[in-house]
This record gives C-alpha cells, structure tokens and sequence, in this order.
C-alpha cells in the first residue's frame, strides 16, 4: 500500500491527495452507520440512495466499491 492508498474492507482505495484519506474514513463511517441503522434518508430506499451517490463519483463511489455497496 502506497502514501496515495487507503484499505477499506481489504481493498484498496486511490487518494489524490493525503488530505483525501480523512474524507474516505469519514464516508465509510457515515456509510457504516446508514448501514446499522438502514437508514437511507432522504432517500425512499437503500437502491434509490446508492443509486444517486453512484452518480457523484469520487471518493464517495470508491468507499461504496470497497463496502461491496455498489
């Protein structure tokens, strides 16, 4: 694993800049929690959300890959 990589559920994710690590642990969190809580608010469902957080691309859509979200 390089400087620009960070490990999510054994899989790696690619950061542009190192700064971009913070954001990436920071998305996985709030994912793990919507996926505890099943809650995809504002969003009527699970497919519904992760189909409209697919289409922001970035860091966002490499942490959903790693949680085998998306």
């Amino acid at each position: 694993m390089t400087s620009n990589e960070f490990m999510l559920n054994g899989k790696p994710i690619k950061l542009a800049v190192a700064s971009d690590r913070l954001v990436a642990e920071r998305v996985a969190k709030h994912m793990q929690r919507r996926i505890n809580e099943d809650d995809w608010r504002p969003y009527s469902s699970k497919v519904k959300a992760l189909e409209a957080w697919s289409r922001l691309g970035g860091i966002r859509v490499s942490v959903l890959q790693a949680l085998d979200l998306i």
